[in-house]
């Protein structure tokens, strides 16, 4: 197997989670250029963290020397995918969908590199539109069996809650995709999550049927975040996009400086370039040691996804507010100015009378209501301009403000700044 073989690559950053065929796989690997996709629904204008160990592998095949594919769904959005959810998704507007794939091209473009006899990117919705529905029963869902369907871990997980018609379909019209890119472009293998594995099975077993040919699946483990339970990529305040609009750079930097100690090496091998002797370097530090590891992290995921620009302006405003924060007495200097940290202007109406401290909490969204304003107080967990907030009735007028602006921390490590607007 050579060094430079993906699988082998995937296998040891901890990529794999199953494959239906290792030695295959790592045989053509070795032998020829190999062409493989994933698919990317388009039910949102912008991917989030979830989205990325796929995007990381596609990436890694490149870096190797083989041909990623991304489908962008425009046809399989119009249905739904039944996989990982208790219900059926909301069915979207072409002109909805169409929205959302530009972002999600955008988006993709940062890590692989598009072009002649270099990455793809197509739209299933080329030939998935235009079917001619008799036809497609015809020639395709003759080779699916309902029995085997029924079976796949993705339909009986929905069957107990409900799983409509439509979404039913989704498994014949993936594996068309497989068969289509496998015809059209030479595609061998098809990659996703662990709950994509009865679809991609399907495919494969589609191509045989119809083609005589051999293709490959490889699935993605699940990562969870061991403190919550939850999938990784979830916090106090939803996903974690990719889009800097919906989470500011600083937010994403701060996102991956808080990951949980028992998860940093697994989330430097996968969502980082770095060595994995490197890694390991990072991963031996001790005690404080490991937010240098955390940090690193951060630092290398935010430059992937918002550049090496970005990425370093929110590592000196998260070093500058850590700093601030851990001072110890007087009223802390924030770099209130700063950039990098999230911020909302509001209308200067707001402080025509003193401004409570709970409307300014939740004006910045750091909480979501005030009850929730009043349980951080309470804990002492409120900081407004270096200051820590004891009282729930305490107010703000224009002498408080510095350099225009109230800096507000909820805990140790969330930062919002309010400009007032004149």
């Amino acid at each position: 197997m050579s060094i430079n073989n993906p699988y082998q690559i995937l296998l040891e950053r901890g990529f794999v989670y199953q494959c239906t065929d290792e030695e295959g796989l790592s045989r053509i690997f070795d032998k020829e250029k190999v062409t493989a996709y994933i698919g990317f629904d388009a039910t949102a204008d912008s991917l989030h963290v979830g989205s990325l160990i796929p995007i990381m592998a596609l990436a890694w095949l490149q870096k190797t020397g083989h041909r990623p594919i991304a489908i962008v769904g425009g046809g399989t959005t119009m249905v739904g995918d039944p996989s990982g959810k208790t219900e059926a998704r909301q069915l979207l507007s072409r002109d909805d969908i169409r929205r959302n794939m530009e972002g999600l091209k955008k988006q993709l473009s940062r890590y692989l590199e598009f072009g002649p006899d270099q990455a793809l990117m197509v739209d299933n919705g080329d030939w998935l539109l235009g079917l001619n529905y008799i036809d497609f029963l015809r020639e395709i869902g003759r080779y699916f069996s309902v029995n085997r369907m029924l079976a796949a871990e993705s339909y009986k997980q929905r069957l107990e809650t409900g799983l409509t018609f439509i979404e039913f379909n989704y498994m014949l019209l993936q594996s068309y995709d497989f068969l289509v890119l496998y015809q059209n472009y030479g595609n061998k293998l098809q990659m996703g999550g662990q709950d994509q594995w009865g679809n991609i099975v399907a495919g494969i077993d589609l191509i045989r049927r119809v083609t005589g040919g051999q293709a490959y699946g490889l699935t993605f483990p699940l990562l969870e975040d061991p403190r919550t339970g939850s999938k990784f990529g979830k916090t106090h305040a939803g996903a974690v996009w990719l889009d800097p609009e919906k989470t500011t750079p600083y937010d994403f930097y701060q996102f991956w400086r808080n990951t949980d100690d028992q998860l940093v090496e697994r989330c430097l091998k996968l969502f980082t370039f770095l060595p994995l002797d490197q890694v390991r370097e990072l991963n031996a530090l001790e005690g404080a040691g490991i937010n240098q590891a955390k940090e690193m992290l951060a630092y290398e995921a935010t430059k992937l996804t918002h550049g090496r620009e970005e990425a370093e302006k929110a590592r000196q405003a998260a070093k500058g507010l850590f700093a601030a924060a851990g001072e110890v007495g007087g009223e802390d200097e924030f770099p209130v100015s700063s950039e990098a940290i999230p911020s909302t202007e509001i209308s200067a109406e707001v402080l025509a009378r003193p401004a409570n401290v709970l409307d300014l909490l939740v004006l910045s969204g750091l909480v979501k209501s005030k009850g929730e304003a009043r349980k951080l107080i309470r804990g002492g967990g409120a900081n407004v301009n270096g200051r820590l907030v004891d009282q729930e009735e305490r107010s703000y007028n224009r002498a408080d403000l510095k350099d225009g602006a109230f800096l507000l921390r909820a805990g140790k490590k969330r930062y919002h700044r309010l400009i007032i607007k004149d």
